[in-house]
């Protein structure tokens, strides 16, 4: 998959609230009310990884999920970033 330039980029990341640009990875954080509806969440957020085959980085603190998108493979941000974070923001 190849690389995104800056231009598309900043595009895509104004078509994706809630998601900021961190260098070449794409980051968002998730509160929920508890310790349990973090894990209920994150449950749920690996259905869609899988089924993406697209896997962020994942900080559990708590209530409070932190995500990291990046497409190590290729080196940085590709569609696929974009189209795994709007998934995830439906959730």
């Amino acid at each position: 998959m190849a690389l995104l330039d800056e231009e598309t980029i900043t595009r895509e990341l104004a078509e994706t609230p809630g998601w900021e640009r961190a260098e070449d990875s794409i980051v968002a954080t998730v509160t929920r009310a508890d310790f349990k509806g973090a894990m209920a969440f994150v449950n749920r957020l690996a259905e869609l990884a899988e089924a993406a085959d697209h896997h962020p980085d994942i900080t559990i603190q708590w209530n409070k999920i932190i995500l990291t998108l990046s497409t190590h493979s290729a080196g940085g941000l590709t569609q696929k970033d974009f189209d795994l974070a709007r998934r995830i923001n439906t959730l």
